[in-house]
C-alpha cells in the first residue's frame, strides 16, 4: 500500500486557504476588524469571497480602491495586527494529516502555494505542519502573486520536479488558473464547479486519485 503510486505523481501542491484550513471565519474576522477600524461597514459575502483568495494587499485595495485616503488607513492598521490572533478560527480539515502522512510514506514530495504572507509561518509553527511539507511558497516569496504561474514555477523547480509529474490540490478559480497557466493537473477540493482534471470531497481521496494512476488531461 505505501508504495502504490502507478501514475508516477511526484509532487502534491497544496492552496491553503479552504483546503488545509476552513479559514472563512478567520479571514472574515481580520476584514471585518480593519473595515470596522477605519469606519466602514462589515463586509458583503461577495467582498470575502474575494479577501479568501487574494493576498492582503490585493484584498485591502479592493475593500477601499474608492477612497484612497481609506485604503492608506487600513493599511495602518494592518501594521497593528497581529495576525496569530485570528489562528484560534482557522479549522484543519479532516483526515489532512493522515493524507500527508501516508504521502510522506510513499516518497511523493509536497508543497504549499498560498496568498498568504507573514502569517504562513505562524500557522506552520502552530499546527507543527513543518515535517509534512519540503517547500512553502507565500506571496512574499514571488513577484507576482496567484493565479501568475511564477509560484508553482518556483516549487518545481526547487523540489527538481516535472509539471507532468505534479498535481495541485486547490478550491478556487485563482488555484485553478494558477495550475492551468503552470501545466500542472488540477484537482478540485469541495468545489466540483472548478473541477478541471478531478474532484475530492475528502483529503483521503486523494490517495485513490494516486494509487489509479493520474486523470486524463483532455
Amino acid at each position: 500500500m505505501a508504495s502504490e503510486n502507478p501514475g508516477r505523481i511526484e509532487c502534491v501542491i497544496y492552496d491553503c486557504d479552504g483546503v488545509l484550513f476552513d479559514s472563512l471565519e478567520a479571514n472574515h474576522r481580520l476584514y471585518n476588524r480593519i473595515a470596522v477600524s477605519v469606519g466602514r461597514g462589515e463586509l458583503t459575502p461577495e467582498e470575502l469571497q474575494y479577501c479568501h483568495t487574494h493576498t492582503v494587499y490585493e484584498s485591502i485595495n479592493h475593500l477601499f480602491c474608492h477612497d484612497g485616503e481609506l485604503e492608506k488607513k487600513a493599511l495602518e492598521v494592518l501594521k497593528g495586527v497581529d495576525l496569530r490572533d485570528f489562528i484560534p478560527f482557522l479549522k484543519m480539515e479532516p483526515h489532512l494529516m493522515e493524507t500527508l502522512s501516508t504521502l510522506r510514506e510513499r516518497g511523493i514530495k509536497t508543497a504549499i502555494c498560498t496568498n498568504r504572507t507573514t502569517s504562513m509561518k505562524y500557522i506552520m509553527e502552530e499546527f507543527g505542519l513543518g515535517p509534512y511539507f519540503d517547500m512553502v511558497v507565500t506571496a512574499l516569496d514571488v513577484k507576482h502573486p496567484k493565479p501568475h504561474p511564477v509560484s508553482v514555477e518556483k516549487i518545481l523547480e526547487g523540489l527538481k520536479v516535472g509539471k507532468d509529474k505534479t498535481l495541485y490540490l486547490g478550491d478556487s478559480d485563482v488555484d485553478r488558473e494558477t495550475a492551468l497557466t503552470s501545466g500542472v493537473l488540477f484537482i478540485a477540493y469541495k468545489n466540483r464547479a472548478i473541477a478541471e482534471h478531478g474532484f475530492i470531497e475528502d483529503h483521503l481521496d486523494l490517495l485513490g486519485f494516486l494509487s489509479a494512476g493520474p486523470p486524463s488531461r483532455a
